[in-house]
């Protein structure tokens, strides 16, 4: 009995060490964290505008660079350059979230970039739809009147190729696009009023 209380003493006292370093830890790489996040938000932002930066300076160039907006909860990212505009969309893939970053010509219609921040697919099927190959079929796609993911062969100047053994990925990535845009689209149309 003596050697049982012993061990479950160790036990929780290992238990509390073990727990005490890990929130300790946590604590320590709490800010790195969100820093690292923000600097993945704004390098996906700046490749979409085709920015150059470093990750030395990547704060500076946005801010040089890049006007934020807001309209209504909606954020835009403009090119003071170009007039291009960079939003955030999010949505319900297949399995999870799918989180990225749109960015459009200055007409707020033409896709130049799409940028794949989270997502939960099937890596090889659906996950294909964060892979640059797949999404640079995108650019110069219209966005109006909505985009269209077609497994019939993209002709139409809003129509993208689906990917192959992907149709529940595809449909909700194209939901996810059509949706984010008409609510951003009727927020920027306000916001140029």
């Amino acid at each position: 009995m003596n050697q049982n209380l012993k061990m479950m003493i160790f036990v929780v006292i290992l238990g509390l060490v073990t727990s005490a370093l890990l929130l300790g830890a946590n604590a320590l790489t709490e800010d790195r964290i969100e820093l690292n996040k923000e600097a993945k938000l704004k390098s996906a932002i700046l490749d979409g505008f085709d920015i150059e930066y470093n990750f030395t300076n990547i704060h500076d160039v946005f801010d040089d660079t890049i006007t934020i907006l807001e309209e209504d909860g909606y954020t835009f990212y403009v090119n003071d350059l170009t007039g291009s505009v960079a939003f955030r969309f999010e949505g319900s893939g297949l399995w999870g979230p799918i989180i990225g970053i749109l960015t459009l010509e200055d007409d707020f219609e033409t896709i130049v970039r799409i940028t794949i921040l989270e997502q939960e697919e099937t890596p090889g099927l659906g996950g294909v739809v964060a892979e640059r190959p797949y999404l640079d079929k995108y650019v110069g796609v219209k966005m109006t009147p909505s985009i269209d993911v077609t497994k019939e062969g993209a002709t139409e100047p809003n129509q993208v190729d689906a990917i192959t053994g992907a149709t529940g990925t595809s449909n909700a990535f194209e939901v996810i696009l059509n949706d984010n845009y008409d609510a951003y689209s009727a927020a920027w149309q306000a916001l140029n009023e």
